[in-house]
């Protein structure tokens, strides 16, 4: 296997807060500053608002690839958001490889910390609400520019500045942008085949898992 890594241009947390109406997000997340302590359930300070979506073992860490983002400032010029990183809610704002290369099972060293992939990220009206637009999630269901989740596999502390070292590639037949098309974005009728093996993969977090089944 050859050895990948990721660039961490920032580490982000961010506490629920106001969002709309009665509803409250941590989704503004911030960059930190120095080492930050990695817990099973993701970054120390990090909170979530709605713990039926978010947060929990499989959902941990939220990794954005700042791959993306001259992508999106194309197709909105002059966002503030997207000036820096944290513009989808992101813990983890890396560079050097995206969901294309990124593969389901994936084990990462961050900092001293060991992280899983265990999905992709669904969007919610949250990430349109969040840009005053009405195509983001529309757009990242058409392209598969998702993000990716971890579980915390070892606890441990990581820095901004710092490389993702890909430590285990057990599946390298399933980069997070095909499970996302797969579940998400409507192709799961040309591979039914492949639905029905993920409905059977524990390494796949629980809620895909519910979701290949239903769609296989």
């Amino acid at each position: 296997m050859t050895l990948c890594s990721m660039t961490v241009d920032a580490l982000l947390t961010g506490m629920p807060a106001p969002f709309r109406g009665g509803d409250y997000s941590a989704i503004a997340k911030k960059p930190v500053t120095g080492a930050v302590r990695i817990g099973w359930l993701g970054l120390e300070g990090d909170g979530v608002a709605d713990k039926v979506h978010h947060g929990g073992w499989d959902k941990a860490i939220h990794l954005y690839p700042q791959d993306h983002y001259g992508w999106w400032r194309e197709r909105k010029p002059g966002h503030p958001l997207l000036e820096g990183p944290g513009a989808f809610g992101e813990n983890i704002a890396s560079r050097g490889m995206t969901e294309e290369e990124i593969c389901l099972g994936d084990r990462f060293a961050l900092g001293s910390a060991v992280v899983e992939v265990s999905h992709g990220r669904q969007p919610c009206w949250k990430l349109d609400h969040r840009f005053g637009a009405r195509d983001v999630m529309a757009a990242i269901v058409k392209t598969a520019r998702c993000g990716i989740y971890f579980r915390v596999l070892r606890e441990g502390e990581a820095e901004a500045g710092t490389q993702m070292e890909l430590l285990e590639r057990p599946w390298p037949e399933w980069p997070v942008a095909r499970l996302f098309r797969l579940l998400i974005g409507g192709g799961h009728k040309g591979e039914p085949d492949a639905v029905r093996a993920l409905a059977d993969m524990p390494v796949l977090a629980e809620a895909w898992r519910d979701r290949a089944r239903k769609l296989a």
